[in-house]
Order: C-alpha cells, then structure tokens, then sequence
C-alpha cells in the first residue's frame, strides 16, 4: 500500500566513551589546540575501542526505537550509511536487525561518505511512498579511527566515532509530509580528492580542492533543497549540515542568508567529523536538547567523499 509521504518520528545516537583531545593530538603528532581550532573548529572527538561499527549503529538505532512508540516486529527497513565497516558480508544493516530482533526486514547498506544519511533518508522515503515499507530504521554509523593514520597531522585532528539512527514510519492518510524531496547527485570528476581505497586503507584528502568545492558549490544546492521542498531559507528553525569544518558550515550558513534565529549544528567541536553519522547525531542531539521545535523545519545537508552530496528539509520529531 502506497503512502503520501513519511516522517521521522523518533532519534537516537551513541558516541564512545573516549575523548580525544586536540592537546592528546598534539603530544603524539606536529599541532596544537589553537591551530586545529582555528582551521577546523575541532576541540575533541570520541575515539572507539572494542566497539564495531555494527555496534555503535545498534546502541543508536535501539535508543531511536525505544523512543518511537513502535517496537522490532513493526519495523521492515533496515538501511546503514557507512564507508568504514570492515565486514563486507554480512552487512551492517542485517547484523543490526539480528541484535533488534527485527525478523526479515529490507536491509542494506550504503556507502556515499559523508553525505550518506541524506542518501539513506531519501531512499526509506522512497521505499515508504512506494509502498515497499512501512516503517524504517535509517542508521549512520562510522568507525574512522580505524581509517585514520595518526602519524598524519593533515587528517588525523578532524574525524571521530560514533553513530545517529533515525525512526521513519509513513504519514497517516491526510497529514503533511514530513520529509521534503531529497536533492540528490555528486562531482564524480573530482572523486578522488578524498579516498579510503585498498586493504589496509588510511583516510587521504586534498583538504584545499575539498575546501574550495564545498565552500563554492553547495550552498546552492543547500537553496534547491529547500526550494524542493517549498520551504524558505528564512523559515528554517535549523540547519543540520555535515560536521567536516567550522568554516565550511559558516560559509554556507552566510551564502543561504540564515539569520540568528536559525539553529546550526556545530557538534563537530565535541566530535570531530563522523562522516555519515554526523548529522544524525548532531540532530538527535539537538532534539535531546529540545533546541528545535517539534514539527519545526530543518535542512539536513551531508557532502563529502565521491564528491557526493544530499539533502531534504525534515520536519523535526
């Protein structure tokens, strides 16, 4: 059975225990809290140990269910946004349904970096309207310290562990959407500027080609997202991009024109970036928080790796 739209009705996120400071950093590599600051924004991440990323998606994904009123038997879509699962089979999507108790759901995992949560948003709303699901555990997670040369200045002070999930259930017969169209697409000319490749991988990015495309060209597609779905920059309570880099955030925030009223997510001062976990966990924080109205509109935003970027305007929770 077909549906007019679907909404996220619950969240839920886990971060390790461990704290990384940029003065730990700085006792091991070449830098120091005031330059990592200044460039990126970073005070600390959250570093995993034992915990897999199937781990650290189920901790999420458990909190946002419990949250939601529905329970494992309701839920048939299991969706995982990684770049960093170690396992290639089975995948991440199946080894949380199996911990959930959620028995023969769709379950996948896909992997667009950092713009993965919006990708993964997209296609459960997709699955909803389709009627191919019902209800939806949408779920980004990363482990990048395993990715991560710590020996390497440039990229070891940005990324940090953990994962975001969300709840997604179909709206009821004459209610809104709560999930505008996704904007959707990548600048695959450029894709390899940021690459985790081979069987021993470490993250390696040309930081100032990244810097340049993401300060340049996303803040139009950020417009189109909203324009998709008939929301105003102006009426936007909040503003959820990706938590790569302070400055990048700030120079979207100014070209989309978000006035003091907006709330922007800045989650990556106690967390890094977390790939395609940060924005649901900055989200769900936010929520947390009660920072964002229920029922407020909010751009989410990822970019990152590929070059890929996605995007929908979300009714919050």
């Amino acid at each position: 059975m077909t549906a007019a739209g679907s909404r996220i009705i619950a969240l839920g996120h886990y971060q390790p225990s461990r704290v990384v400071t940029n003065d730990d950093l700085a006792s091991t590599i070449d830098t120091n809290d005031a330059w990592i600051k200044d460039r990126v924004g970073i005070s600390e991440r959250r570093i995993a140990g034992a915990e897999s990323v199937a781990d650290m998606a189920t901790y999420a994904a458990e909190k946002a269910l419990a949250g939601s009123g529905l329970n494992a038997a309701d839920i048939d879509l299991v969706a995982v946004a990684t770049c960093t699962s170690i396992d290639r089979c089975p995948n991440v999507a199946t080894r949380v349904a199996a911990r959930l108790g959620i028995t023969a759901p769709a379950a996948y995992d896909l992997n667009t970096a950092c713009s993965g949560f919006s990708y993964a948003v997209g296609t459960a709303d997709h699955a909803i309207r389709a009627g191919a699901a019902r209800n939806a555990i949408v779920i980004g997670a990363e482990k990048l310290s395993d990715v991560t040369d710590w020996t390497d200045r440039t990229t070891a002070v940005l990324f940090g562990d953990g994962a975001g999930a969300a709840v997604i259930t179909a709206v009821p017969d004459g209610e809104a959407a709560g999930i505008g169209p996704v904007l959707w697409g990548s600048a695959p000319d450029k894709g390899d500027v940021l690459k985790i490749e081979g069987w021993q991988p470490y993250i390696q990015q040309e930081g100032q080609i990244v810097f340049r495309w993401a300060t340049t060209a996303l803040a139009p597609f950020a417009r189109e997202t909203c324009e998709k779905a008939g929301v105003d920059p102006s009426e936007l309570a909040a503003f959820i991009p990706h938590q790569a880099n302070a400055r990048i955030i700030d120079g979207i925030v100014k070209r989309l024109g978000l006035g003091p009223d907006v709330v922007v997510a800045k989650d990556l001062v106690e967390s890094g970036n977390t790939s395609a976990a940060s924005i649901p966990l900055a989200l769900s924080k936010l929520v947390e928080r009660r920072e964002v109205p229920s029922g407020a509109p909010v751009l989410l935003f990822g970019f990152g790796g590929g070059l890929t970027y996605a995007g929908q305007v979300v009714r919050c929770p």
